[in-house]
């Protein structure tokens, strides 16, 4: 399964209010996991970019200027990203708001909102009632984000890659590897079960292998210690 981690960033909050995408940053994911393959581009804006956003990102002007702009790079984008690959966004009505008014603009089919994974809206649903931003997140899963002093697309794709994969239950996601596979059996065996009878509803007898040490210590502990008992005298040959 492919999936994109993508993330952006804009001149401001609102496409439809004069700001425009200035970078964007992509990581290909196969089976959950980082391939290596990635996508990353600067834009120019072709506009001002406001001092609150400089402050945020650290592009300025005089390098924005310098960049491609959407029209020019959108096909390599769009390529990238596939027809059906999911993308693993951190809020991602942003992201696709963006990316959308400029496909828009560009008379480029939108992209589909079903294709998007907001990892906002998985970490409130594991974690009701915390803070989920990505710093909060990388903080709670004890990943390394003493890089990211200011904002950029391919090291937020990066962080977010691996705040996505433990919001999906960590690097063994789905996986019985071999190294525990007995561990995991002798679990599930060593469970109760609950059987539904017509009646009434009772455990099922769990199997008790036992080792010939513990048959030896039982026998001397009998020998020793309940060597008088009445069961005993009394017991089938």
């Amino acid at each position: 399964m492919r999936e994109i981690v993508l993330d952006t960033e804009t001149t401001g909050l609102d496409p439809y209010a004069d700001h425009r995408l200035v970078e964007i940053g992509c990581i290909e994911l196969i089976n959950h996991m980082p391939t290596g393959q990635q996508y990353h581009q600067y834009i120019n804006p072709q506009r001002p970019m406001p001092r609150e956003a400089f402050d945020v990102h650290g592009l300025g002007d005089d390098f924005l200027k310098d960049q491609p702009v959407f029209a020019e790079i959108v096909d390599d984008f769009l390529k990238f990203i596939g027809d059906d690959s999911l993308l693993v966004i951190h809020n991602a009505a942003f992201d696709m708001k963006f990316l959308n008014a400029e496909l828009e603009w560009l008379s480029k089919p939108k992209i589909a909102m079903n294709r998007a994974i907001d990892t906002v809206q998985m970490a409130r649903k594991k974690f009701p009632g915390s803070p989920v931003s990505l710093d909060a997140l990388c903080r709670r899963f004890k990943i390394d984000n003493s890089n990211r002093t200011l904002h950029g697309a391919l090291l937020d794709s990066d962080l977010l890659a691996l705040v996505y994969l433990e919001l999906l239950g960590g690097r063994q996601h789905g996986l019985l590897l071999d190294s525990n596979a007995k561990d995991k059996a002798k679990e599930t065996a060593n469970t109760p079960r609950m059987v539904v009878g017509p009646k009434e509803n009772r455990l099922e007898p769990r199997l008790h292998i036992v080792s010939d040490e513990e048959l030896a210590a039982h026998r001397a502990y009998i020998e020793t210690k309940l060597s008088g008992a009445f069961w005993l005298k009394h017991e089938e040959v």
